[in-house]
């Protein structure tokens, strides 16, 4: 009975879940023993979309390779541990996903995790750069309106700089979006879709709920804390768990969503949008995020901000002066660490 529930379900897990194609694609977690990158290898190890995970973190991960590795899906699982292991760990991939890093305790910012994290994400795509230049990046660690900038500027170094395979990933920001619309709404959130652009942090989170499908009316009073809502929903994780961690298990969800979306794009379905921060000319910030359309390469097209109602016109030029100087603060970093 169990088989006939679960495999079902593993199939269409939600909207980006559902795809039954397959690819041999070799899929990397960089941090797949932590609190967000366990549960997303768990997801990314049920999809027909990947044929090789390759799991590394600096401890435990050989136990979590094990205990994944008897799921009865295709995917081939490997652990590898310790610096010295990343570079094959690394090779032939078509893809990594970066959860590592420290998370969020009571009364952080995401910003508070810049001293670590910018330095776990410099080492770690300094080896991407190294060993799987082609490879698409999506960076979950935060702050990821700095460590988007890092890892660019690695990529540059190395001379291996593509602008359209390097994300960040911003789709937890979309996914509470249309949960908490369709809670206000009485909607089914799997129907709901809001592009949610700007950055991925505090006020630099915008939602655009002007151009919701389908389309609601909210006044402006809950427009203004429906908004907030969605831009410190994390906070609201972190303080529920009281110290116990932060948003893992909505973000691999949201993590496994972007991944498969990419997957899919590449293996030639046409149509995908997912909203990332990226290198951007779309505002006078030089990283924004806005829905993409992704294709083979990666992003096929930039879609732009769209047409914007005055709250959120307001909600973008409030955002420039933190998601510019947050940006610098990942560049200047490395361009310290050059000295």
């Amino acid at each position: 009975m169990l088989s006939r529930v679960v495999r079902p379900v593993a199939a269409g897990l939600g909207r980006s879940f559902c795809s039954s194609s397959q690819s041999n694609a070799r899929v990397a977690v960089l941090g797949a023993s932590g609190g967000i990158g366990q549960p997303l290898s768990l997801l990314l190890k049920n999809s027909p979309l990947v044929s090789e995970l390759s799991l590394y973190d600096i401890a435990h991960t050989p136990g979590v390779a094990a205990d994944l590795g008897h799921i009865e899906t295709r995917a081939k699982v490997t652990g590898f541990m310790g610096a010295e292991q990343l570079p094959d760990a690394l090779k032939g991939c078509e893809l990594v996903v970066i959860p590592a890093g420290v998370p969020r305790k009571p009364g952080m910012t995401r910003d508070d995790l810049f001293t670590t994290n910018a330095s776990i994400v410099a080492d770690l795509t300094d080896a991407c750069a190294r060993h799987c230049p082609e490879a698409m990046i999506c960076v979950i660690a935060n702050p990821v309106n700095s460590t988007i900038p890092i890892t660019t500027e690695i990529f540059k170094k190395h001379g291996v700089y593509n602008p359209n395979k390097i994300f960040g990933v911003s789709t937890l920001d979309v996914v509470r979006a249309n949960t908490f619309i369709a809670e206000l709404k009485g909607l089914d959130p799997a129907r709901v879709s809001v592009p949610v652009i700007g950055g991925h942090a505090g006020k630099t989170i915008i939602p655009l709920i002007s151009q919701c499908n389908p389309k609601v009316e909210i006044p402006q009073d809950k427009l203004q804390a429906l908004t907030e809502r969605i831009q410190e929903a994390g906070t609201e994780v972190v303080k529920a768990k009281a110290g116990a961690g932060s948003a893992t298990l909505s973000m691999a969800y949201a993590g496994a969503r972007f991944v498969f979306s990419l997957l899919d794009a590449m293996n030639g379905k046409e149509g995908v949008v997912e909203c990332a921060f990226v290198r951007s000319e779309e505002t006078e910030s030089p990283y924004f995020a806005t829905p993409l359309l992704l294709g083979k390469s990666g992003i096929e097209k930039n879609l732009g901000l769209g047409k914007l109602s005055a709250f959120e016109e307001k909600l973008v030029a409030e955002a420039m002066g933190e998601l510019k100087a947050s940006i610098k603060k990942g560049e200047d970093f490395v361009k310290s660490r050059s000295k």
